[in-house]
């Protein structure tokens, strides 16, 4: 089998040998759509954190987990106060997590940050009280459901991983299978700024792109540096928001060895998703890589 069009050479090796692949997986895995990660500026996340990317050879030599019949649902569990008009739903992120993984996801009953348990500090920088996220990931590791594969939690209050770092927008443990993101600096307000037009929708979309990345994790893929894709690090909003809302062609074709998808049928959900989300570029994204994938 020739290697597909459009790809590098170093994105040919980190897809790997395509021979056993179907026809529709392997359309959809052309790099056609894609777009190539490009250099990193000064302060990006490559140029603090330099990484040497997982192929997907790697990625299977690290034998991730992956769901079996009895756990195969992802839950979303929300974490303090409710979120204020404006802030979307956790509903829908549930359905985000839904289409995207093509596994059934469910809300759990809100947790009350008092009964967690955890560190706190007023950051330096914005005033604001952060909570400390290894509290919360071992507060997640013994709530996780039998039956959930993937656990992430969602809070509105900023996150710090370490006493070094300014802040942190999420954050897993893969292994154990459980996350948490913060969509307090997604807010306008944050900065102290008025909520204006499109503000929603913009907030869904750094919502869903946060969560939709630590659940990778939890599924083994580590940050991506081949392609602008999903799972690409960030180390500023200015970064998160120019990543795309969908994983490259090599991150997909490793969480269809885990999942074990029929990749047709998980653009079609998310197409409808995206569509009544109100996401209109990500629906017209898939769309088009729909009409390429399809015999």
């Amino acid at each position: 089998m020739t290697a597909p069009p459009r790809l590098t050479p170093a994105q040919i090796v980190a897809l790997g040998p395509l021979a056993a692949v179907s026809p529709p997986l392997r359309r959809a895995l052309s790099g056609s759509g894609f777009e190539p990660m490009p250099a990193p500026a000064e302060n990006d996340w490559l140029a603090c954190h330099p990484e040497r990317g997982q192929k997907y050879a790697d990625f299977i030599a690290e034998k991730p987990l992956v769901p079996e019949e009895a756990r195969r649902t992802l839950a979303l569990l929300p974490l303090g106060v409710p979120a204020r008009p404006g802030i979307p739903r956790p509903g829908l992120l549930r359905d985000a997590l839904e289409a995207f993984y093509a596994l059934p996801a469910r809300l759990l009953p809100r947790v009350a940050l008092a009964d967690v348990g955890m560190r706190t500090r007023i950051n330096e920088h914005t005033g604001k009280v952060q909570l400390y996220t290894p509290h919360i990931l071992t507060y997640l590791k013994r709530r996780l459901p039998p039956d959930v594969f993937a656990l992430a939690a969602i809070t509105g209050e900023d996150l710090y991983p370490d006493e070094a770092w300014n802040f942190v927008f999420g954050i897993a443990s893969p292994r154990h299978r459980v996350g948490l993101f913060s969509f307090a600096r997604y807010d306008p307000t944050f900065d102290d700024e008025p909520f204006g037009p499109g503000d929603e929708t913009r907030i869904l979309r750094r919502m869903i792109k946060v969560l939709l990345h630590e659940v990778g994790h939890m599924f083994g893929l580590a940050h991506c540096v081949y392609f602008l894709c999903l799972m690409n690090g960030s180390n500023h909003i200015e970064e998160a928001d120019a990543r795309p809302l969908h994983v490259c062609p090599i991150c997909l074709r490793k969480l269809q060895h885990s999942i074990r998808f029929d990749v047709v049928s998980r653009y079609d959900a998310l197409q409808r998703f995206y569509e009544r989300a109100g996401l209109d570029d990500e629906a017209a994204w898939v769309a088009e890589r729909l009409r390429e994938i399809r015999d």
